[in-house]
């Protein structure tokens, strides 16, 4: 029985047909492909300005010691690194074993000596005691479901005049609840006043508060006296 399209169409018709079918769906490829670049290439783009600002506002300089703690896929981490130096160093730490895995990776793709990759707990950063001028927390925070504990880890690992800064936002409607975390939270989020007690009594000193983060977040700056 001769096909459909022979029928209609003829043999050349068929033809025309399927390829018109392959000009779309390879059409729908590049366009995908050239979407998930814009997106990489605008994150990056959005870590390095954020870093930017974040090391301004710490004051890094060459040969600075920092902590990105809960690191992810890297990206903050490797802003970071590039207002360090070669004298400087970054901690990248991470829970998930598969982003740690992809994390090892990616710093020996890139061939960067000090980048150090550190597999943290649920109460401890693992780091070594007065390691760091300066760590950083970016939407970490409010998922912390010890954070008393891990609080006094991030002092520990700060040297005396180090800074810490919180990146977080206030809780968000249509955000699924973390688990585990304190009841005080008031959902998915933190509210600054929470952030700022909790440091607070773990031994640091306030000293600036940034409202206008990118992205509707919050940043407070703290300082180890």
């Amino acid at each position: 029985m001769a096909r459909p399209e022979l029928k209609w169409f003829g043999e050349e018709g068929a033809k025309a047909m399927k390829r018109r079918t392959s000009r779309k769906r390879l059409w729908l490829l590049t366009a995908a492909c050239v979407a998930v670049a814009v997106f990489a290439v605008h994150a990056q783009g959005n870590a390095a300005d954020e870093m930017n600002r974040l090391a301004a506002l710490m004051q890094w300089k060459s040969g600075t010691i920092v902590a990105d703690i809960g690191a992810g896929d890297g990206r903050f981490t490797f802003a970071a690194v590039e207002h360090l130096g070669d004298a400087g160093k970054i901690y990248a730490t991470e829970i998930d074993a598969k982003k740690l895995e992809e994390l090892k990776a990616e710093v020996a793709k890139r061939k960067l000596q000090n980048v150090v990759v550190v597999e943290s707990k649920e109460a401890d950063t693992n780091l070594p005691t007065a390691c760091c001028d300066a760590i950083f927390l970016r939407r970490v925070y409010h998922h912390l479901t010890k954070p008393v504990e891990f609080d006094a880890n991030l002092v520990r690992s700060l040297k005396p005049g180090g800074r810490l800064a919180i990146i977080d936002f206030p809780p968000r409607s249509g955000l699924d609840p973390v688990e585990g975390v304190p009841s005080n939270r008031g959902g998915h989020g933190i509210p600054q006043k929470i952030v700022i007690e909790e440091l607070t009594v773990a031994g640091l000193q306030v000293e600036k508060v940034v409202n206008d983060w990118p992205e509707n977040d919050y940043c407070v700056v703290f300082l180890k006296k």
